[in-house]
């Protein structure tokens, strides 16, 4: 069950109370009788291990698609048509 925290607002008394959620709020003081309001506090979490932080997933994400875009492309163009044969030293050029 949760704990609220109460303080009344008129002889400043603060308390803890467990409480279902389906439970209504304690207005009255058991004190003075005055009026209790609820004081909200931040909740201490701790988020840990990977995948909490934006630079967590980011930064596997980049490295592995760099890598991609190195070893998807050749390096070299390979010939789609074989080059032309050269001609041979031992014949004169046709004039």
């Amino acid at each position: 069950m949760p704990t609220y925290s109460y303080r009344c607002t008129e002889c400043h008394e603060a308390f803890d109370i467990q409480q279902s959620f389906t439970d209504d709020s304690l207005t009255v003081c058991p004190n003075c009788g005055g009026v209790l309001r609820k004081v909200f506090s931040p909740v201490g979490v701790t988020f840990s291990g990977s995948g909490f932080y934006r630079t967590d997933s980011r930064a596997a994400a980049s490295a592995s698609e760099g890598a991609a875009k190195k070893t998807s492309a050749p390096a070299t163009p390979a010939p789609s048509t074989p080059a032309p044969a050269a001609p041979s030293s031992g014949s004169a050029p046709a004039a």
